[in-house]
C-alpha cells in the first residue's frame, strides 16, 4: 500500500513539474503523446526542462537527489543542458535528531558515547542525504586528546533506498519498452549502476578505506591534506576521522585575505587531479566545491583539504595504456590512430569503418588545436567525444565517465579561481612525462623488474618441463627430442670452442704484452 502511495506521489510531482513532457515526448505510441498534450494544458512550463527536472528531484527527496547526481555524470546518455542542471544538485537535507545519532554510535561501539569521546557536539556540522557529521574530542592510546569528526549514517536508509529503487526499476522498464530512445538510454543499466553506487556509499568503512588509500598516495606531494582515519572507531554505520580545519574553496575573498596564492591554488588543483589519475590510477571522483577546503594554518597554508570519499574512481593498467596512446595520438593529431584504438579496445563494434570514426573524431578535436591554449577545455573535448561516439554505439566505460566528470569539476573550479588558468600548459608537461613512463624504456624496465621473481623461478624449470612434455608424446616427438639433444650437444661444443679460443686469444695478447714490456725494460 505504501509503495502505491509513493508511486502516486512520484507521478503527481512529475506532472506538476512537466516531466511528462520531457519523458513522453519520445514515446512511440500516439496515445501516449496525446496524454502528454492533455496533461500539459493549464500548467506553467516556462522554466527550462533541466531546471524543472532538478526541482522535481529535490522535491522527491534525498534518494532522488542522489540519483540525479549520479545521472549528471552520464553525459554520454544525457543532453548537455540537462546534465549541466543536474550537476547543480546538492545534498541540502535537514539533519536528523542528534539523539538518534548518539544511539547509532552507542549501538555500533557497544558503550556509552561518554566513554568513547571526552566531548561530543550534539549539533551536527554538516548534513547530507546519506549521513551527517558531528565534531568531538577523542582520547588516543597515548592519552592525548584529538579533535575528530564523527560521520553517522542516517537511520533506516536501507529500507527507504530499497523502496525507491524498486520503483525506479519499474519505471525504467516502462521507459525502455515504450520510448523510442529507451534501449539506447539503457535506463535499467543506469538504475543498476545507481543501486551499486548507493549500496557502496552505505558502507562507511569502504569510504574510510578509500580515504586511507588516497592519504597514503598523496603523502609525498605536499599539496593536499586528507584526514586520518581512526580504524578502531570505524564501523559500517559510523566512522571517526581527524578533524580538518579550513576555509571552503568557494570563499575566495577569505582565502586571499589569509594570504593564499589563488593562481597557484588553481594550478595545484590540476596537479593533484592528474597525479591521482595518471600516477596512481585512484582518484577522488567528487571534487566539487562542497568537498574542498583550503588550509589557512601557518605550516600548511594554501594546501587543499579533501573531504567525503564516497565516490572514488580507479583506472586499470589497460585504461592507463589506452589513455597514454590516445593522448599521444591527440598531440600528434593522428585521428586515424585514435579511431583504431577505439576499435582495438572493443569499445566500438568490430564492423565500424575506421575512416568514418576518424572523420567524426577529427571534427570534434581539430577546432580546438588552433585556439589559444587557455581557451581549450579538456573536459569539453571529452564530453563532445562521448556525444559523437553515440552514433557509433561506443560502450562508454564507467571509470572514464567518472574521469571526465571530475575533469570538468576541476577545470571549472580552476577557472573560477583563476580565469587565466591555462589547463593545457599546466597539464601537458605532466602528461608528456607520464606518457614517456607508460610507453618508454623505463616502463619496460619496470615491468621486467616486477616480473623478475617469477622469471627466476620459471626459467630453471623450462628444460625439465620441455623434456617431460616431449617424452610423453609418441615416437615422432622422441625422435625430435633426440635430434634436438644431439643438436644441443653440437651447439655446446661449438660454444665451448669459441669460448676457449677467445680466452686463448686474450691470454696470448696478455703474454705478448708482458714479453714486449720485459724486452723494453
Amino acid at each position: 500500500m505504501r509503495r502505491m502511495f509513493r508511486g502516486a506521489f512520484i507521478v503527481l510531482i512529475a506532472l506538476r513539474y512537466g516531466l511528462d513532457e520531457l519523458v513522453l515526448a519520445s514515446f512511440q505510441k500516439p496515445w501516449l503523446r496525446a496524454i502528454a498534450r492533455v496533461v500539459s494544458v493549464g500548467r506553467n512550463l516556462q522554466a527550462p526542462r533541466g531546471q524543472r527536472l532538478r526541482e522535481a528531484l529535490e522535491r522527491l527527496g534525498p534518494i532522488f537527489v542522489k540519483f540525479g547526481q549520479v545521472l549528471s555524470t552520464r553525459r554520454d546518455l544525457m543532453p548537455t543542458d540537462i546534465a549541466d542542471e543536474l550537476a547543480r544538485l546538492q545534498d541540502r537535507v535537514p539533519p536528523f535528531d542528534s539523539a538518534i545519532a548518539v544511539a547509532t554510535i552507542e549501538r555500533a561501539f557497544r558503550k556509552p558515547v561518554g566513554e568513547i569521546f571526552t566531548s561530543f557536539d550534539r549539533e551536527p556540522i554538516a548534513s547530507a542525504s546519506i549521513a551527517q557529521v558531528h565534531f568531538a574530542m577523542l582520547r588516543d592510546s597515548n592519552g592525548h586528546e584529538r579533535e575528530v569528526a564523527v560521520k553517522v549514517l542516517r537511520p533506516n536508509m536501507r529500507p527507504a533506498i530499497e523502496k525507491d529503487l524498486s520503483l525506479m526499476r519499474m519505471m525504467a522498464g516502462w521507459v525502455e519498452r515504450l520510448s523510442s530512445d529507451g534501449k539506447r538510454l539503457k535506463p535499467r543499466e543506469v538504475v543498476a549502476e545507481f543501486d551499486k553506487y548507493l549500496h557502496d556509499e552505505l558502507d562507511l568503512v569502504r569510504e574510510a578505506s578509500s580515504a586511507a588509500q588516497l592519504r597514503r598516495n598523496m603523502q609525498g606531494l605536499d599539496l593536499v591534506l586528507i584526514p586520518e582515519m581512526f580504524w578502531e572507531y570505524c564501523m559500517p554505520d559510523v566512522i571517526v576521522m581527524e578533524r580538518m580545519t579550513g576555509v571552503p574553496i568557494s570563499q575566495v575573498g577569505r582565502l586571499r585575505a589569509a594570504g593564499v596564492d589563488i593562481a597557484k591554488l588553481a594550478r595545484d588543483g590540476v596537479t593533484i587531479f592528474f597525479t591521482q589519475v595518471f600516477r596512481d590510477g585512484f582518484f577522488h571522483a567528487d571534487m566539487h566545491p562542497g568537498n574542498l577546503q583550503v588550509s589557512t594554518q601557518p605550516g600548511t597554508l594554501g594546501r587543499y583539504i579533501l573531504l567525503d570519499f564516497g565516490i572514488v574512481g580507479t583506472l586499470t593498467e589497460f585504461d592507463k595504456e589506452y589513455l597514454a596512446q590516445n593522448f599521444t595520438a591527440f598531440f600528434r593529431r593522428d585521428y586515424k590512430r585514435v579511431a583504431e584504438l577505439h576499435i582495438e579496445s572493443g569499445w566500438v563494434p568490430a564492423g565500424t569503418r575506421v575512416d568514418e570514426l576518424e572523420s567524426a573524431i577529427r571534427s570534434v578535436c581539430e577546432p580546438y588545436f588552433d585556439r589559444p591554449l587557455k581557451e581549450i577545455s579538456l573536459g569539453i573535448v571529452l564530453m563532445r567525444l562521448f556525444q559523437t561516439s553515440r552514433r557509433f554505439q561506443v560502450e562508454i566505460q564507467p571509470q572514464l565517465v567518472l574521469l571526465q566528470k571530475t575533469l570538468l569539476n576541476i577545470e571549472g573550479l580552476g577557472r573560477e579561481l583563476d580565469p587565466e588558468l591555462d589547463l593545457w600548459a599546466t597539464a601537458k608537461p605532466f602528461l608528456e612525462k607520464w606518457m614517456l613512463e607508460q610507453v618508454g624504456p623505463q616502463k619496460l624496465f619496470d615491468q621486467l623488474k616486477d616480473q623478475a621473481p617469477r622469471y627466476a623461478k620459471l626459467l630453471p624449470e623450462l628444460p625439465r618441463l620441455l623434456h617431460d612434455y616431449l617424452l610423453q608424446r609418441p615416437g615422432d616427438h622422441r625422435r625430435e627430442l633426440s635430434e634436438l639433444l644431439t643438436e644441443q650437444r653440437r651447439t655446446n661444443k661449438l660454444l665451448q670452442g669459441l669460448i676457449y679460443g677467445g680466452v686463448g686469444f686474450v691470454l696470448g695478447l696478455i703474454v705478448m704484452q708482458i714479453v714486449l714490456r720485459v724486452r723494453l725494460f
